[in-house]
């Protein structure tokens, strides 16, 4: 799934790879993801995007936007695997959307669980869009200890390590993925409610979720999902589908995966006590 480190480094791949190129053409899915969402039909994307050429990509939250001339945007989330393919690549069999370029090239689209294609002139009306795109990045030097602590101090006290990183969007680009590392090199648990956290703990947070989500951008993503060209992240996830089988790497423990929340959590019961 995209979260913030992937986002980031596939809108910086898209921009390197496609500025410039025009668009060919846009076809549609031959195999229909009922988990795909559009905002519109293929005819519609096809007139939107045909002829316009690529100005720029960016990354932010849980999405990738690329830029068209003419104010013309594509934009996809969640689990869209947007991949790059040269001329010389076979066309794949299955995707969402396809789009060709006028070198040849193309690029295909995919859905993992869920997620969204949208193509739109100006604006788009999407709620996890807006606070992707307009709020402070935790990478950001404006994402600080004041900051954090109105995060926190605006929610409710009974709501647990995991639902205030990585749900709501609260964070954007912060998920069920990265959290499970940043909640490790804070030494907190996921299930640890809010209420109960130190003043310490709060910055160790603050400090685990800022360098922690820069390593995995600096890194171009994690090991466990894929970039623009289909290559994995070199960032080593620590606690991930990958490794909870392993020993913890601080104290040896047995790593815990457990149903939460709508989804896998990992911790080691030893580090991060309860």
């Amino acid at each position: 799934m995209i979260e913030l480190p992937e986002a980031i480094t596939i809108g910086r791949q898209v921009e390197q790879k496609l500025a410039g190129r025009t668009v060919t053409d846009v076809y549609g899915a031959t195999h229909l993801h009922k988990f795909t969402f559009f905002n519109d039909t293929p005819e519609a994307y096809k007139k939107l995007l045909v002829g316009r050429r690529v100005e720029s990509a960016e990354g932010k939250g849980i999405f990738v936007d690329i830029r068209f001339d003419d104010n013309v945007f594509l934009s996809i989330f969640d689990g869209i695997k947007m991949r790059y393919n040269e001329s010389t690549t076979a066309i794949p069999k299955k995707y969402q959307m396809l789009i060709t370029f006028d070198d040849d090239s193309f690029i295909s689209f995919n859905t993992t669980m869920y997620g969204g294609i949208y193509v739109f002139k100006g604006s788009l009306e999407n709620k996890y869009r807006t606070l992707s795109m307009d709020s402070i990045s935790p990478l950001s030097s404006k994402f600080n200890e004041s900051y954090f602590e109105k995060l926190i101090s605006s929610e409710k006290k009974n709501i647990t390590a995991k639902a205030l990183l990585a749900t709501e969007q609260r964070i954007p680009g912060v998920g069920n993925g990265v959290l499970q590392d940043i909640l490790f090199n804070a030494s907190i648990h996921p299930k640890r409610k809010i209420l109960s956290f130190t003043e310490e703990e709060k910055q160790r947070l603050l400090r685990s979720l800022k360098t922690t989500l820069q390593q995995m951008t600096d890194n171009g993503g994690r090991d466990t999902e894929t970039d623009f060209f289909g290559n994995k992240g070199g960032y080593k996830s620590i606690l991930s589908k990958n490794t909870y089988d392993l020993p913890c790497p601080k104290c040896g423990s047995t790593i815990v995966k457990e149903a939460y929340m709508g989804g896998s959590v990992y911790y080691c019961p030893e580090c991060q006590k309860l």
